[in-house]
């Protein structure tokens, strides 16, 4: 009885056991679902410094500002501030802005605090005209026109020209559209005539918060001297601020960017290491931050309610971007300048982009590399609803498009473990070589690759962009496996479209594609007459063949395997409804994937024992 009781004491401790080592092992999962955005935390002193200084919205210029009882103002600690030392924030709100500084230096919070840098000043002097407007005189005006390669007469019938002018109004903290004349203005809208200065609004401004932009940028880092001092060549370091209504951008870090193509010894050293953590940066009228320089990280941010840009990340190698919220981007609905919630632009090497949500960007790209980016990741994202579906799907052009990741003139990508959900198109791949697309979740969501004859000798407009990528016979090599696709009666496109002129057959050039295997295609609805698969070859005068499944394709090029599978009318998800793309635990083929190879593993989090599946989620047992 001793016996067979200890026995059953040991079987049950080692059940228990196991029970809690299975507990405290993390589910691997693409994406991670979060915490995104900032974290709200109480910050601790840093325990390597020089010099802190303490600030409020109501302190002393007068003061030193080296206790916390007597703190200074922002902008007297801008000022005195050098390489190593502290800025110590106290909560409250910040009117300010032109900031600039040139040393590496660390801004936060005090304890549990929050600040919030404004870029706007509270109007209280208003006019009531006895017509339904309200009027003001205002100083601090930031008129501007478009970019010189906008085309004006294709797009100005959509985007009038005010809306390129920088200035914001808010009433109660809503933000206004802009209008070309006085009599468009009504309680959603405001005029502003430049010659005389007056700003006009259509609501009644009694008792209520009326904020007009004062300012263009918060924080400037510069390369040159200022205050003294030259620049120590390091980032500075933010942490738990929110910046919000900034005329054109709230933070700027200065540096070189390339004129031509360049090694990338010759860029990105200017400003290195700049670290943005915690922050929110909203309602910026063009851009929340212009960011140059290697080693960048930003983590945990939120961007949102900008117009051309959210963050437009330059001319930068080794940069990392984690658990940011991107969302709300071209809120003024600008046509014609092909915005982005993130823009990552000329020759950046090994930038990645690691477990971000993308969504809600009716009017906008989501992640766009852009003009000789090399060997970037992009991975485990979840990117929803990326576009409105007012740009209609033509099978002879890619572009202009809403695309949910967006890689062009670049060379190198892994893109995998992501969500793309609802968008117009998930990816898009332009005239670029080596996009490496593995274990991504398609719902709803086309994924394009797609060349056309952009050279330097025939691009007009942007010239020296295209020498960065790859030549046109060149922009090959691209890998597509793994990858689950799913649509339901609501999606009329395909979900895979291999796209070029229809001329290029006449090139005998290789297919875009090195590797097309072990895809799953799941269609919902035989309502759905859009192809599974639209292709235009590279090597046949039949230029566009269309393919309700997978298995044709090999007939035509035999080098693509038939380990692509489609099926029609089953169940795929764990619950399509509450977006819990994990596959069903009855969908037999999620294990039908090929091997992953090791970078891409160690890169997606991926056990090795666990590393043939399709989609984004590996199974869970």
């Amino acid at each position: 009885m001793k016996k067979y009781g200890k026995i059953h004491l040991i079987q049950s401790m080692i059940c228990f056991a196991i029970i809690v080592f299975t507990i405290s092992i993390p589910v691997i999962a693409q994406p991670s679902g979060g915490p995104y955005g900032p974290v709200r935390q109480t910050y601790e002193l840093p325990k390597i410094f020089k010099t802190i200084y303490y600030v409020a919205p109501d302190g002393n210029q007068a003061e030193q500002g080296t206790t916390i009882d007597k703190p200074t103002t922002i902008e007297k600690a801008i000022e005195k501030v050098k390489t190593g030392d502290v800025i110590i924030l106290r909560g409250g709100t910040y009117r300010t802005g032109n900031l600039i500084l040139n040393q590496g230096i660390t801004i936060q919070p005090f304890g549990n605090e929050r600040p919030m840098f404004k870029g706007t000043y509270v109007v209280e002097n208003w006019k009531n005209l006895k017509n339904g407007m309200w009027v003001t005189k205002w100083e601090h005006l930031f008129p501007a026109k478009p970019d010189s390669w906008w085309n004006r007469s294709k797009y100005a019938r959509e985007t009038p020209m005010n809306r390129f002018n920088n200035d914001m109004v808010f009433i109660n903290g809503k933000f206004l559209q802009s209008v070309g004349q006085e009599k468009d203005v009504d309680e959603n809208t405001y005029f502003i005539d430049y010659e005389s200065g007056l700003v006009y609004i259509g609501i009644d401004p009694t008792n209520k918060l009326v904020e007009i932009t004062a300012f263009n940028v918060a924080l400037h880092r510069i390369t040159s001297e200022c205050h003294g001092k030259t620049s120590d060549k390091k980032g500075f370091v933010l942490k738990g601020i929110d910046f919000t209504q900034y005329a054109y951008r709230a933070i700027e870090v200065d540096g070189k960017e390339p004129e031509s193509k360049l090694n990338e010894s010759e860029y990105g050293k200017d400003v290195v290491g700049t670290d943005i953590e915690n922050c929110s940066i909203t309602f910026c009228s063009r851009v929340a931050a212009f960011l140059r320089g290697d080693k960048l990280i930003l983590r945990n941010c939120k961007i949102s309610d900008t117009s051309t840009e959210g963050i437009y990340l330059i001319a930068s190698s080794d940069a990392w971007l984690e658990k940011n919220i991107f969302t709300r981007n071209n809120i003024e609905n600008i046509t014609g300048y092909y915005p982005a919630a993130l823009k990552i632009f000329n020759q950046t090497h090994r930038v990645t982009c690691f477990d971000n949500l993308i969504t809600d960007l009716p009017e906008s790209n989501g992640v766009w590399y852009d003009v000789g980016n090399c060997d970037g990741r992009f991975i485990n994202n979840w990117v929803e609803n990326v576009g409105n579906g007012s740009i209609k799907f033509d099978y002879h052009k890619t572009w202009p498009s809403q695309n949910g990741f967006f890689f062009e003139i670049s060379k190198g990508i892994v893109c995998a473990g992501n969500v793309f959900s609802n968008c117009d198109q998930g990816i898009f791949i332009l005239n670029s070589s080596g996009a490496r697309i593995y274990n991504n979740t398609f719902v709803n969501s086309t994924a394009i690759i797609g060349r056309n004859e952009r050279t330097p000798a025939n691009d007009g407009t942007f010239g020296w962009h295209s020498s960065t990528g790859s030549d046109v016979d060149k922009r090959t090599n691209h890998i597509f496996s793994n990858n689950l696709m799913y649509d339901d009666e609501n999606h009329q496109r395909p979900l895979l479209f291999v796209w070029q002129p229809d001329t290029f057959y006449l090139r005998n050039y290789n297919p875009q594609f090195e590797k097309l295997e072990n895809n799953v295609f799941v269609r919902s609805s035989f309502s759905n007459t859009a192809p599974t698969i639209y292709w235009t070859q590279a090597m046949s005068n039949e230029n566009h063949m269309s393919f309700m499944k997978p298995d044709s394709l090999h007939n035509i090029y035999t080098e693509f395997k038939e380990s692509n599978r489609f099926y029609f009318g089953i169940t795929v998800f764990k619950s399509l409804e509450l977006k819990k793309y994990q596959t069903f635990k009855g969908f037999k083929y999620n294990k039908v994937g090929g091997i992953l190879p090791t970078d891409v593993m160690q890169l997606m989090n991926i056990p090795k024992n666990n590393n043939t599946f399709v989609g984004a989620y590996p199974p869970i047992n």
